[in-house]
């Protein structure tokens, strides 16, 4: 008896502290990309406690409920063996959006190489290993349809792999930031591969991809059940437009994809996107009559974006791009404003407009429409679609600003009868 009880003392702290040891992503420095790193993946589960991971190995820590949805969260190339900076703020986010497991899928090991080529060809090899876990995971009670996959840059490639080894049962991939961000000049090396060899939207029951910086390093072709295009998914506002800026030049439009993903968890406010099929069309005001239909609202952007998963799946082909604009600043939020001008210039007027509101405290919000010149006739209403970076609660004034071209006078003046203003985002106002 005595025996039994020295044997329970002894193997009962060594259960103890490997389930309660809290775990860190894997941090490298700049000098292991030099040196190349070979693959090694840890699986990081985060339940209640945001701050504290368990590794996610068989058998399963205590914490892990298999009857809830589980969220991964796939990184992608790593140049420098730096942890993501967004990657804490978006573990507390989910865990605060929903009872939920979350996983980070932990490949830094790999992910970390100066030559981006090499961190690619493991993409493969991770997605393997995420099936293998995920197998384990079915057997023990789970369901397909509880399994949430965010990827980032080439993290969107490893869920698009491992949903196809599902054949699209996956409940819902995310791809915020679907760019690669190398500076390798092969590029992405993904661009005009067939499905199975990148992400589409037949790896899920739903797939929602945020493009915001397809000029440069990013993927420009729709991919997901919903494709959002930021800003037209070209250079975000507040981010570097000169490469004297350093390499936030090529980070900044990049990584804003991710970050409007984190304002959709804080629920500051919805960030609104128009089914359009082109940016142009969305800035003249041709696509924003989704939410005047309630059978067909507006898309939302970033974490409940899979409401629209029904409305898609009544499209064929089940794939729609939607467009919006953003501001400089969290939590990105632009206010739709139609403006209806009535005008009585003998001749036909061509120009620009900025719009000042005002509200009762004398606050304001200024919107430029300069995407393209607006045609101005005789008694014919122009209607201009106004975007304002803050909400303009009870409008007390506006005004209006009227610019031929690139001067501080213009040559011409707009003669108006009258002006309407019109909400959109808050059509109730």
């Amino acid at each position: 008896m005595v025996r039994f009880l020295i044997i329970i003392c002894l193997v009962w702290p060594v259960i103890s502290d490997t389930d309660e040891e809290c775990h860190k992503f894997t941090t490298l420095s700049f000098h292991s990309a030099i040196a190349g790193t070979s693959l090694q993946v840890r699986l990081l589960l985060y339940t209640d406690n945001f701050t504290c991971a368990k590794v996610l190995e068989d058998p399963f820590p205590r914490s892990f409920n298999m009857t809830k949805k589980t969220t991964f969260i796939i990184h992608g190339y790593r140049p420098t063996g730096s942890q993501p900076v967004w990657l804490c703020d978006l573990v507390e986010g989910l865990i605060h959006v929903e009872d939920m497991n979350v996983v980070v899928v932990d490949w830094n090991r790999g992910a970390t190489n100066l030559v981006y080529n090499i961190a690619s060809s493991y993409t493969w090899q991770v997605a393997e290993i995420l099936k293998g876990k995920i197998d384990q995971m079915l057997v023990s009670g789970a369901s397909l349809d509880n399994f949430y996959m965010i990827g980032v840059s080439l993290g969107a490639h490893i869920a698009g792999f491992v949903g196809q080894m599902y054949d699209g049962k996956l409940g819902r991939i995310t791809a915020p930031s679907y760019s690669v961000p190398g500076l390798d000049p092969a590029g992405p090396l993904f661009s005009g591969k067939p499905p199975d060899e990148r992400l589409d939207h037949t790896d899920a029951q739903f797939v929602d991809v945020i493009h915001s910086d397809t000029d440069l390093l990013g993927f420009k072709e729709s991919l997901g059940n919903i494709d959002f295009y930021p800003n037209g998914g070209l250079d975000q506002p507040g981010c570097p437009q000169t490469i004297f800026s350093g390499l936030q030049y090529f980070k900044c439009d990049h990584q804003r994809s991710v970050f409007l993903y984190l304002s959709s968890l804080k629920k500051d406010c919805d960030i609104i996107a128009y089914p359009c099929d082109t940016y142009r069309d969305y800035l003249n005001g041709k696509c924003i009559s989704c939410g005047d239909d309630q059978s067909m609202p507006c898309p939302v952007l970033g974490y409940y974006a899979d409401q629209w998963k029904n409305y898609s799946m009544l499209m064929d082909p089940p794939v729609t791009k939607a467009f919006f604009d953003t501001a400089s600043e969290k939590p990105f939020c632009i206010y739709h404003y139609f403006v209806d001008i009535m005008t009585w210039n003998k001749n036909i007027r061509r120009g620009y407009i900025t719009i000042k509101l005002t509200d009762q405290t004398g606050n304001t919000a200024e919107s430029k429409i300069s995407h393209e010149p607006a045609i101005f006739q005789k008694f014919q209403q122009v209607s201009l679609l106004a975007r304002f970076p803050r909400d303009v609660d009870q409008v007390k004034g506006i005004s209006l600003v009227f610019s031929t071209g690139p001067v501080i006078w213009s040559k011409y003046k707009l003669r108006i009868i009258w002006i309407k203003l019109r909400p959109i985002t808050r059509p109730e106002k």
